[in-house]
């Protein structure tokens, strides 16, 4: 499919926008499961006090909830930074694809790819930190281990990016479909 105004396969404004976006997420993502890797033990803290429960407010009818056993607290740690990493490495598989898009059909491989690594972090971010972290483990209470204003970011500006990703898609329908 080539764009009316240069004659070139995928060459539209919107698709370089996605491919941007994608690359850029990708890179956050990546440095964050980097910097996990590299310094486990300082995130390791707030996963342990955040499954602890133990700056909130101790309300007998929600502690309950608490995971204290160190060995699953890592274990949950160890599962993000694997989903993180996961994550990074199909978001930047989907920026290398965009990259090349107009050879044999890589926009479309493009935009599932980077779909599927932005839903890992909509997933990650809305339902692992803001909904389970936040809510499940009442990490909105604590002062100093609160980390519901960085996820609730996090999935928003992934889901404007998943957007901008699908949106790109709407640009390269055949003539034929263009009326």
């Amino acid at each position: 499919m080539q764009n009316r105004g240069t004659g070139q396969a995928g060459s539209g404004g919107l698709s370089w926008a996605a491919a941007v976006l994608t690359g850029t997420v990708a890179l956050y993502i990546a440095l964050v499961a980097f910097g996990n890797i590299t310094d486990f033990g300082t995130n390791r803290e707030y996963v342990r006090h955040v499954l602890a429960m133990d700056t909130t407010f101790h309300d007998p009818d929600l502690m309950w909830r608490a995971i204290t056993s160190r060995g699953l607290q890592d274990a949950a740690y160890v599962a993000v930074i694997a989903w993180e990493s996961v994550a990074a490495l199909v978001l930047l598989a989907a920026t290398a694809l965009w990259a090349v898009r107009g050879r044999s059909g890589g926009a479309g491989r493009a935009r599932r790819l980077a779909t599927i690594g932005l839903l890992m972090m909509l997933l990650l971010f809305g339902a692992g930190f803001w909904a389970i972290g936040g809510e499940w483990f009442s990490m909105w209470q604590s002062k100093q281990w609160n980390g519901v204003e960085a996820a609730v970011r996090n999935f928003l500006v992934t889901g404007l990016v998943l957007l901008v990703v699908q949106w790109s898609g709407t640009s390269e329908r055949p003539e034929s479909a263009e009326a």
